[in-house]
């Protein structure tokens, strides 16, 4: 296999700033994150690509999951989790999910989340796919990510002034800086990141951001595909930023397809309208061309089955039809009621000339959420020292093989606050301490902005909702030409900037989640191979974890479900 990059192609760094800890991302991991951290280190500094409330918790609509409600448990919020992670869970990580989750909730509130309640002042429950308990907290009807984000930026933006913060819109991480490697020859610890800002400001260009520890939290890898629910910054920056640093990555094969997306016809690209979950949890149908009900026979649990079952159940209906599309049908739901519970929904959909209370909403699956990423501990560390990651961008082992629906922003608060706590402990009691970066060897890369919509397409037939061995054999091998031609040791072929990095991450990433769905020859939640159809734990219970060696090949490794 052709060698991957060890960092990308720019231009030595023009300026240099020091910060206890990094936090890059602004969605609900990285500023719960930084907000933890602000009384616990000195120098906090917060890094993101866009504005701070253009994450991708801002796009979230169904809501938070967590137990809440007097007569739902923590081991009943497990076990849904569990069963929709289809064997891959660590019941380590979800029991510390499920049974924080709860008490991180109500912290969020304390700064100012406003969920939606009832007469009696508590927070309205509802349910979604895969949860047998009323258990999710909303707000705004369809506008909890909106509202958590606006909560988590107004705290954020009250301590601006405070000097042991600092805040730097427009601004992307171009690569993780590393220390000398370990006495084995191992990777060296992270001590910082190269940044590089756009626009207007004191600084700009390229420069270096030295600290003792980098929580990445940088979301999704949406943009891969041709299709996505997720924002135009989901490039999958920190994902692959930290492979180039030697960290492993896991999981990459468990790509959640959303069930219920606009359908735009097939020249459609880039982010795409989600139709909540939540719809269907408040009892809307999914009809075949012929306007029936066709998910209640293929599962118990009918519209409200896990993703991955509903994803399945929707190809295999357009297949059977040879269309391009299903219905979602919530004409029976009434006008009031989608109004007041829909807005956000409703109103992108009148956009587009579609009435929620009138019109059969088409739809099909396209690429939502990423449950593999940066592998982490249960305390958000990597496989690197100093490097933590958080959020859509870990693999923390909540969601195994398949996220159940509303654990991600629980997920973000959960976890961001227990790597906020241990990088404090580490600097606090000495573990960790501030390195002097040096250069990593190996080819650089920088892909023009020209390939995305190839690669994109590339990994879209190879590795979408349903894979076979021929496919993603033709994705490796094109994907892996196309690093071949752009990751030398010879002047790139392109400016360095933010369109090309974001080229070479999106890259970089489909390579490796191509690699891994090749190697994993089962069908498992997220990751549908249809020349293997059945799920196959005699072989295949574990992990795929995937890292660089020092000339930058890639290898592909069996890990453990639970790691310490």
């Amino acid at each position: 296999m052709t060698r991957f990059a060890r960092s990308l192609a720019a231009p030595a760094p023009g300026w240099t700033i020091h910060a206890d800890v990094i936090v890059v991302g602004s969605g609900i991991a990285g500023l719960t994150a930084a907000l933890e951290l602000r009384s616990k280190v000195d120098r906090v500094l917060v890094v993101t690509k866009g504005q701070l409330s253009s994450g991708s918790t801002v796009w979230a609509q169904g809501g938070i999951a967590a137990a809440l409600h007097p007569e739902d448990t923590p081991e009943e919020h497990l076990q849904d989790t569990l069963v929709a992670g289809a064997g891959l869970c660590s019941e380590q990580a979800v029991r510390a999910l499920v049974t924080e989750g709860p008490d991180r909730v109500h912290e969020l509130v304390a700064r100012g989340a406003n969920f939606d309640t009832g007469p009696d002042g508590d927070i309205t429950l509802t349910r979604e796919g895969g949860h047998h308990r009323d258990r999710i907290a909303h707000a705004g009807g369809d506008a909890t990510g909106a509202e958590i984000s606006r909560a988590l930026v107004a705290q954020l933006a009250a301590i601006r002034d405070d000097p042991g913060i600092e805040v730097i819109e427009n601004a992307m991480v171009v690569d993780l800086l590393t220390a000398a490697p370990n006495a084995d020859g191992g990777p060296g610890p992270v001590c910082g990141v190269t940044l590089h800002i756009i626009g207007e400001g004191s600084r700009d260009g390229v420069g270096a951001a030295l600290a003792k520890s980098v929580i990445i939290a940088t979301g999704g890898i949406g943009q891969v595909f041709r299709s996505s629910t997720n924002p135009s910054s989901a490039t999958g920056d920190g994902l692959a930023a930290a492979l180039r640093a030697g960290a492993a990555i896991a999981d990459l094969e468990f790509v959640q397809f959303h069930p219920t997306v606009l359908w735009q016809g097939s020249a459609a690209r880039g982010q795409q309208p989600l139709i909540s979950e939540a719809v269907r949890g408040e009892g809307a149908y999914l009809l075949n061309a012929a306007g029936e009900r066709f998910m209640v026979a293929r599962h118990e649990m009918a519209e409200l089955a896990p993703r991955d079952v509903v994803s399945k159940g929707i190809v295999a209906m357009m297949e059977e039809e040879d269309s391009d599309n299903v219905f979602l049908d919530c004409r029976h739901l009434g006008t009031a009621f989608l109004r007041e519970r829909f807005p956000t929904i409703g109103e992108r959909l009148a956009e587009r000339g579609l009435d929620m209370a009138r019109d059969l909403i088409p739809v099909a699956p396209a690429q939502h959420y990423h449950s593999g990423g940066i592998l982490t501990d249960l305390r958000g560390r990597s496989t690197v020292q100093g490097l933590y990651a958080v959020g859509e961008a870990a693999c923390t082992g909540v969601h195994g093989a398949n996220r159940l629906a509303s654990n991600s922003l629980l997920e973000g608060l959960v976890f961001a606050s227990r790597a906020a706590a241990d990088a404090a402990t580490t600097i606090a009691d000495g573990t960790v301490r501030q390195l002097e970066p040096v250069s990593r060897p190996g080819p650089t890369a920088l892909v023009p902005a020209t390939a995305r919509p190839q690669i994109q397409s590339v990994a879209h037939r190879g590795a979408g909702p349903v894979r076979t061995e021929s496919g993603l054999v033709r994705a490796v091998d094109r994907l892996g030409s196309l690093r071949a031609r752009f990751h030398q040791d010879v002047p790139a072929p392109a400016m360095p900037q933010t369109a090309e990095w974001e080229t070479s991450n999106v890259l970089t990433t489909a390579s490796v989640l191509t690699a891994a769905a090749l190697e994993r020859q089962e069908t498992r939640g997220g990751h549908l191979r249809e020349d293997f159809p059945e799920r196959d734990d005699e072989r295949w219970r574990v992990r795929l974890a995937a890292a660089l060696d020092g000339d930058g090949e890639l290898g592909l490794l069996r890990a453990p479900i639970e790691l310490s």
